[in-house]
Formats: structure tokens, sequence, C-alpha cells
């Protein structure tokens, strides 16, 4: 008797490699891809000009910024649609936006999402002694560099 092939498929993955994109603009595009695109996404964004401060929806600049210098520097602020916390970003900064349906993972708790995209990153940083995620961060020993920005909406 001859064994059932059996095949396996996984959802699709589109990739976009952006390079010194605004990050208002990916911002923008990130929204965009989220709420009238059922595809699921991996943006990948080196760098940014000009060097701006992002801040997470619920964010308050009186209490996070020294408003003064910012507005004396002339430093964009940006809020972000989803959480997350307050951080400058540039040209040395890698942005990576994954947007994905349930059909890729079911729908998880943060600290799931976070498990996930920890094994995710491992691959890619392997070779780096002391690379884990504590918490909410992703650190190399004790050092972080890399965080999180989720928003969950009703099948994404």
């Amino acid at each position: 008797m001859c064994g059932q092939l059996v095949y396996e498929t996984r959802p699709l993955m589109r990739i976009l490699k952006l390079r010194n994109f605004p990050i208002f603009d990916q911002f923008k595009l990130e929204e965009l891809l989220l709420r009238m695109s059922a595809d699921n996404w991996c943006l990948l964004n080196d760098g940014t000009s000009p060097p701006s401060i992002v801040m997470g929806i619920s964010g308050k600049p009186e209490k996070l910024l020294e408003v003064e210098k910012v507005v004396k520097d002339c430093v964009p602020v940006i809020k972000r649609f989803s959480g997350g916390g307050t951080v400058i970003v540039d040209e040395g900064t890698l942005f990576v936006t994954l947007i994905r349906s349930q059909s890729v993972l079911p729908r998880l708790e943060l600290c799931q999402t976070m498990s996930w995209t920890e094994q995710l990153y491992h691959t890619i940083f392997e070779k780096v002694h002391g690379f884990k995620l504590q918490e909410h961060d992703y650190i190399f020993n004790d050092s972080k560099f890399g965080g999180n920005a989720q928003s969950i909406t009703k099948n994404r």
C-alpha cells in the first residue's frame, strides 16, 4: 500500500524592503496595510530621516519629553497608532514590522507573540552572544536594542 502524499502550505508573507523611508510615511503605510490589505506583510526599513522622536499612542509629551528643547531643536515628534515606548530613531535604526493575520498564528497574547518573535530573531542573531528576550525587550547581554509596539485588531 502506498502512503498518502500530503502537501503542507504555509501562509504567504509579502516582504517590502525600504531604505531611509521617513518614519511618519512608514507608519501611514503600516496602517494602510493593516486596515486595507488581507495579506501578511513584513516591512523592513533600514534607517529613517530626519531623526525623530516616536511615541506610543498613549504617550504624554509633557511627561516624556523636554518639550522646550524639542521645539528649539525642531525635532519631529510622531505618535504611532500602536502602543510602545518613546524612542529616538534615525538613519542607524532598523525597523521590522510584521502585519499578520490569524492564519499565520492564532490570536496570541503579548507574551506569546514576543516568544514567537524571539524564536524568529534567534535564527538571525544565533551567532551573537547574549541575545535574548527580557520581558518585552530584545537584549544583547544587558543592553536593550529593540522592543515592540503592537496593535491588535479583529483578525490581525
